[in-house]
């Protein structure tokens, strides 16, 4: 059965804290625009508080939760436990980017582990939080995080991931502009790790 909460309990954060693997969506506000599902790993998530969570977003070959959120704001984490005991988790809110030309990016980022490649900062105000049963999520053995993302960062080097940003992450599939849209060419630095 669904329960709802105003916020995320210490039990959901000790929860959400235990699992390896989130799931982001987002869509436009487009009736012909496309859905966004993206899965997400790396240790990237932080509770912020109880009502703002945030992750910080490596560079990948689409960028279109921070176009969506542009757009329109509209976000949902999900959480699945794929060991017992089952529960599926899910944060409802409005979230916006921070890149790493934000006057916040440096007080905001040492809030997370430094990660090769990091593009941006996702952060959303928490305004629903949702748990259901998960009795229909299969069980799974976690068996460790793929570096594949991070040893493509470290080896394309600042510059080489700031020109892939500027040639695959300033639209959406939809054609919606993104954050990064609007500081290219001068894309600030991002940590890599130096």
């Amino acid at each position: 059965m669904s329960k709802f909460f105003d916020c995320i309990t210490d039990e959901l954060q000790d929860f959400i804290a235990a699992q390896h693997l989130f799931f982001v969506g987002s869509a436009p506000l487009s009736p012909t625009g496309h859905v966004n599902l993206s899965p997400k790993g790396l240790g990237c998530f932080c509770i912020l508080s109880p009502n703002r969570v945030g992750y910080v977003d490596l560079t990948g070959s689409g960028n279109e939760t921070s176009a969506h959120l542009q757009e329109n704001g509209r976000i949902t984490f999900m959480f699945c436990a794929f060991e017992e005991p089952a529960c599926i988790l899910r944060l409802y809110g409005q979230g916006k980017t921070i890149l790493p030309s934000s006057p916040n990016w440096d007080s905001l980022y040492s809030l997370f582990l430094p990660i090769p490649g990091a593009r941006q900062i996702i952060v959303a105000d928490i305004e629903q939080v949702q748990t259901s049963c998960g009795f229909g999520v299969p069980l799974y053995e976690y068996r460790g995080e793929r570096q594949t993302l991070v040893n493509w960062a470290s080896k394309k080097g600042e510059e080489g991931v700031r020109e892939f940003q500027q040639k695959r992450n300033l639209v959406s599939i939809d054609g919606l502009p993104t954050p990064l849209s609007e500081i290219t060419p001068n894309l600030a630095k991002a940590d890599f790790g130096a």
